[in-house]
């Protein structure tokens, strides 16, 4: 029996709330697909940073590399000023353990409302692929005479040939496997940001030469984000920079139907990779056992498929889209007709059978 261990940081809010569903439905499909999480739980939040003034101890990254997946629950805490978790644990660890490919989904099941009109799950079924350790979130740069009426603040923006290739020959690499149109699109801004996004597309063609069997094509942000409105069809898989990666996923995650279904993942594919909702830790609903848990749940779903246990990924996912098409009334809090626990419940039966 193969048996994977999983680091698991429940983080703030509600995030406890929903990781536990996770967890619950994880564990029924290991038992039915015959392997073993090790689960190893880990306090890093808003709390504990309250506490102890600390944000991430200095064995944090060696104890984490020593599992094969890290599971998420969310980061960010009302009495914590903002970017102190998020730089502190999350941009810390996407850095230390080179998680240089963020991966989302944007999946609408059946049953599922989108805002878009007249779509459905047959028209939004892509995927993006965002460079996750570049970029303008490297943090270069600095600010000169703060706070006075002459101050200048710079934001360099680094992108090396090698972390664009890895990033770009995953995304290749990626639509091969996924094997649906077969469609590669470069989202960038090479009319403006003429020195970056020059990198991006010479080596986005450089690298197509040796997939031949895979349609490639460019857009520009913006024209990308109007035809994932308009026509969200086109796509199949996108592979752009880790800012444009960061803004246009919100944008999937609406048209897929909202932040309770979005999932994602932080992936270093020979090291330790981290998976979580996209959504954030919605404090308001602490406690109150109404969250919808079933981005998180999704996020346990990719990393079964991370993990190679191809069979309950399916499972989970096939369990998932009976739940939002059969038995939920909304993917808003407080209004899914069934409690946080009971959702889980509900995806944990139909993986039972």
């Amino acid at each position: 029996m193969s048996t994977y261990k999983i680091a698991v940081i429940p983080g703030d809010g509600t995030g406890p709330e929903v990781i536990n569903e996770g967890v619950k439905v994880l564990k029924i499909a290991s038992d039915r697909f015959g392997f073993d999480l090790d689960f190893t739980w880990y306090d890093y939040g808003g709390e504990r940073y309250l506490r102890t003034g600390e944000v991430l101890p200095e064995a944090a990254v060696e104890d984490l590399n020593q599992h094969r997946a890290i599971y998420l629950g969310a980061i960010g805490h009302p009495d914590v000023k903002p970017g102190i978790l998020e730089k502190g644990i999350l941009l810390a660890l996407r850095f230390a353990l080179d998680q240089y490919i963020n991966l989302r989904p944007v999946i609408l099941y059946p049953g599922v409302d989108t805002p878009l009109k007249n779509k459905g799950p047959e028209d939004i079924d892509f995927v993006v692929v965002r460079e996750n350790t570049e970029g303008l979130y490297t943090g270069a740069g600095g600010v000169l005479k703060k706070g006075t009426p002459d101050e200048v603040a710079v934001q360099e923006s680094i992108n090396t040939r090698k972390g664009v290739e890895r990033c770009i020959r995953f995304a290749f690499e990626y639509c091969k496997r996924r094997n649906q149109k077969k469609k590669l699109t470069l989202c960038g801004k090479t009319n403006v940001l003429t020195y970056a996004f020059d990198l991006w597309e010479r080596t986005f063609y450089d690298v197509a030469r040796e997939y031949p069997d895979i349609a490639t094509d460019y857009a520009h942000v913006d024209a990308t984000c109007m035809w994932m409105v308009k026509n969200p069809e086109w796509f199949d898989v996108i592979v752009t920079d880790n800012m444009f990666g960061d803004i246009i996923t919100d944008l999937g995650a609406m048209i897929q139907g909202g932040m309770g279904i979005a999932a994602g993942g932080n992936l270093n594919p020979d090291g330790v990779s981290m998976f979580e909702p996209i959504g954030g830790s919605a404090p308001k609903y602490k406690g109150k056992n109404v969250i919808n848990p079933m981005a998180a749940i999704c996020a346990g779903q990719m990393m079964l498929d991370y993990l190679g246990e191809i069979e309950a990924a399916k499972a989970v996912e096939d369990a998932v889209k009976k739940v939002v098409s059969q038995d939920l009334k909304s993917l808003s809090a407080g209004r899914m007709g069934y409690t946080t626990n009971e959702v889980g419940d509900l995806v944990a039966d139909y993986i039972m059978g």
